[in-house]
């Protein structure tokens, strides 16, 4: 097993490989390293690896530190990593410049070894607190998988990639337990609650892709994003959802369609464009999701989504 995969993660820019081996030399017993000498890397890099922290020049050919730290700060992916700047420029007009870009800290060359691994280990702790409290905030406190929040923000998030991509696809499915009421009403809501929680784990479990996303959307309502999927895709994937709740055979005698727990279903793609913006998607979806239940329950809605 690689003891290295459960270490944080310190990124080190700087345009002197020297001064990176200094850096890694202090640092590499507690954290995975990583380096580049190319600060117009830096972005691409902090998204694609996730580090924990950033040690970052200021003095660099083509694009300054404090360039690097603005664009770091721009998106949602990187704005929540810490990044300490290292330098030789030791003014309090430098460190203002630092602070305003962004920086979480100042480390003035040349480096003293145990301030570095202080201040490194400081920041990092407060990262890793942070990412905890910032996963609680999105979970769903009863099924333990992503709530409303998380769904609201990840639908915005890939809309606004597929726009970028122009052709590609996004589906939702809108997912309702059928007769819930009457559920509760018959078992009582401590195993209302119990059937909440099996039902969002055959739905998590049905997801094979890691870009793809299951959530509560409250009460007995579930919803399912999908990148990159068109109808045909999204389809399957409900039907997969439905034969998963299905296979559980939670009793369900006061339902008017099955003896066990059922789902109504909308389910729709859409490419999505300028002009328009989720809620149209998610506008559809729900009607859909309506359409079923209104239809009988037990069934699964879908449409094609024209914009």
């Amino acid at each position: 097993m690689d003891d290295m995969a459960d270490k944080p993660t310190v990124l080190i820019v700087d345009d002197e490989t020297l001064n990176i081996e200094i850096l890694a030399k202090s640092l590499s017993n507690d954290y995975r390293i990583l380096f580049t000498t190319d600060p117009t890397k830096v972005a691409y890099l902090a998204e694609q690896k996730e580090p924990d922290l950033i040690l970052l020049d200021v003095v660099m050919p083509g694009m300054d530190g404090y360039e690097v730290c603005r664009q770091l700060k721009g998106p949602d992916s990187t704005r929540d990593i810490p990044v300490i700047f290292v330098t030789a420029m030791g003014e309090e007009k430098y460190e203002a410049i630092g602070f305003d870009a962004g920086g979480v800290d100042y480390i003035t060359k040349p480096i003293k070894p145990f301030l570095l691994r202080a201040r490194v280990k400081t920041h990092v702790e407060l990262k890793v607190k942070k990412d905890i409290l910032k996963r609680l905030a999105a979970q769903d406190g009863l099924t333990g998988i992503p709530n409303r929040r998380s769904l609201d923000a990840f639908l915005k998030a890939e809309w606004a990639r597929a726009v970028r991509q122009g052709d590609s696809y996004l589906a939702v499915i809108f997912i309702d337990v059928d007769y819930f009421k009457k559920f509760n009403d018959l078992y009582g809501h401590h195993e209302g609650d119990h059937c909440l929680k099996q039902i969002a784990c055959a739905l998590a479990s049905t997801m094979e892709r890691k870009t793809d996303l299951v959530a509560r959307y409250g009460g007995e309502e579930f919803a399912c994003v999908l990148p990159n999927t068109a109808l045909k895709g999204a389809i399957h994937q409900a039907e997969k959802i439905q034969k998963a709740v299905s296979a559980l055979r939670i009793p369900h005698l006061h339902s008017d369609v099955a003896e066990c727990v059922t789902l109504s279903m909308g389910v729709v793609s859409v490419v999505p464009s300028k002009g328009h913006d989720v809620e149209s998607v998610v506008g559809v979806a729900d009607r859909l999701l309506y359409e079923a239940k209104r239809g009988g329950r037990n069934q699964i809605k879908f449409a094609q989504c024209e914009l």
